[in-house]
Formats: C-alpha cells, structure tokens, sequence
C-alpha cells in the first residue's frame, strides 16, 4: 500500500511556475507520508530475527510510520519526539499504539533520548537517514520515478536528515545521470544545505520553520558523504514560498500538504527562470497537519 503510488504530470500548476510539473504523491497511505516505505522493511526483518522492540526518534511522520509497521507486527514501538512537534503527528502516533516520550526540546534532544533508550532497554534504535532501510524505503521512490514513461529534466527532493534525497538521488543518477537532482530545504533550517556547499558537516544552533519535517541541526557525517555523490545543488527557500507553494497545490491540485512537502513547488516560485520549459518532478512527501494551523498558513 506504500509502493506504486500516484505519479501523474499536474498541468493545472504549470501556466503559474512556467514548466512542466510531474507531481509523486507520497500521502495517500495509512501515515500520509513516505515514511511507510522504509519502517515497512525495519519491521519486517526485525520480526524475522526475533527482535520485540523499536526505538526511534521523530519529528512526527517517521514515528507515525513505525508505528503503524511495528504494531502491526506485535512489535513494541516508543517513539521520542519534541513536546513542541505538530500535534496532529503526535496524536496519530498515540492512536497507533506506540509509546510516545516527550522532550523539552528540539528534534536534536528527541535522538539523544531515543538512543540512551535503546542502550538502556537493549533494543534496536532506528535513525532515520543512517539506517540503511530508510533510504531503501526512498529508493523505491526513484525506481518508479524511473520506471514512468515520460522523461524528466529535474528532480526536487525536500531534504531533511536526508534518507529521501540520498534514496531517490542514486536510484536517478545511476539510470538517468543527465537529470539534475536539487534539494531544497528552508532559510530557517539550513544545516545539511549549507554542510553540502562547504562539503563538511555544518551545525546550527536553532532551527526557526514551519517545515518541521526537516527542520533538522546536526547532519549525520555519512548521510553528507551519500549526498555529496548525487546531488547537483542543494538550494534553501523562504517561509512566504513555502506557504504560497502549499496554497499552489490545494488551489490546482487538490492536495493539503505539510511544508516539508511544498519544497518543491517553492524552489521554482523563487528561480522560475531555471526551471523554465523544462519538465520538473516535484515529490508530494507528506500531508499530516494540524489543520487549524494550515488554515492560517493558506488562509481559509
């Protein structure tokens, strides 16, 4: 249910961006996000090796996802996320039966938590973007991105702790190598862009976003060694882009989406001449939100 999802060129979008736009929605499955993908392998292999518990931190789509993996399976799964995370995500992940730990604090405490869990508990810490199976989950992504029959130019990959991008990107780079694979992360979170510009790790001290799906501080030095191999740019966007991208895809395309998920359209708001005539693919990675509060971003 989380594979072979909608992929589909949205024209509705195009005469406002200038260019082509093939949009992979990645929200219409249990968890609303892409993260299915990935905590559907975790769940399965630690079944089959006789593991009983899951650990992960999350900033509510992950946890989400292993969740609903991991109950499924009978597996007990604690998920640590930040008090001040989405509330939506958090209440979804309490109504999936997984054991949720807050944190006064940031994603960043969230993970140092999860793994003092894990060495306590003796139980397996999922980290997303490092365990291999997150970015396999991605992968899957650009197989089938790769698998429509019509060609593309460019690629627009929201970009996080980075398992999407890094998934996605070598899947595209192996079997279309002239497609350009861009990430695109917000002004207000900008470590992992500004760590593969200066190709070493770059840390910040605070994050200041709606996008709270990537709102990451401490890039994972393996992940930025992944992602300097396959990304062509890496490029930060503007909260008002952000927005008016959301607003974009519920006006002509019918879809409520979270921020992390407009990334794309708002990278062609804010360089509309790079992207012009050329057919762009925009993946759709997540549509969990508190609604009153999308209905302020948007305006409703």
């Amino acid at each position: 249910m989380f594979l072979d999802t909608p992929q589909y060129r949205c024209e509705a979008l195009e005469p406002e961006l200038g260019c082509e736009v093939t949009v992979k929605l990645e929200t219409a499955n249990p968890v609303r996000s892409f993260k299915g993908r990935g905590t559907e392998l975790v769940a399965s292999q630690l079944v089959a090796s006789g593991n009983k518990a899951v650990v992960c931190a999350s900033a509510g789509n992950l946890g989400q996802a292993l969740a609903w993996s991991g109950g499924r399976r009978g597996l007990d799964v604690t998920v640590v996320a930040s008090r001040f995370a989405t509330a939506a995500k958090l209440d979804r992940i309490r109504a999936l039966g997984a054991k949720l730990e807050l944190v006064d604090g940031d994603h960043e405490l969230a993970r140092e938590r999860a793994a003092e869990i894990a060495r306590y508990d003796g139980i397996r810490l999922l980290e997303d973007s490092l365990d291999l199976e997150t970015c396999e989950g991605a992968t899957t992504i650009g197989l089938e991105l790769m698998e429509g029959t019509t060609k593309f130019d460019a690629v627009l990959i929201a970009l996080g702790g980075g398992a999407l991008a890094t998934g996605v990107g070598h899947v595209v780079k192996e079997l279309a190598p002239d497609v350009d694979v861009i990430c695109v992360q917000p002004e207000g979170a900008p470590a992992m862009t500004r760590s593969w510009r200066e190709r070493r790790v770059v840390t910040t001290e605070s994050t200041n976003t709606i996008a709270d799906g990537v709102a990451g501080r401490f890039p994972i030095p393996e992940v930025l060694d992944d992602l300097l191999l396959v990304a062509d740019d890496a490029v930060l966007v503007q909260e008002a882009s952000i927005i008016t991208g959301m607003r974009m895809l519920l006006n002509h395309a019918g879809l409520v989406v979270e921020p992390s998920a407009a990334l794309g359209i708002a990278a062609i708001l804010e360089d509309r001449d790079r992207f012009a005539g050329r057919h762009v693919v925009t993946i759709v990675c997540g549509s969990n939100v508190d609604m009153p509060t999308y209905r302020g971003w948007i305006g409703l």
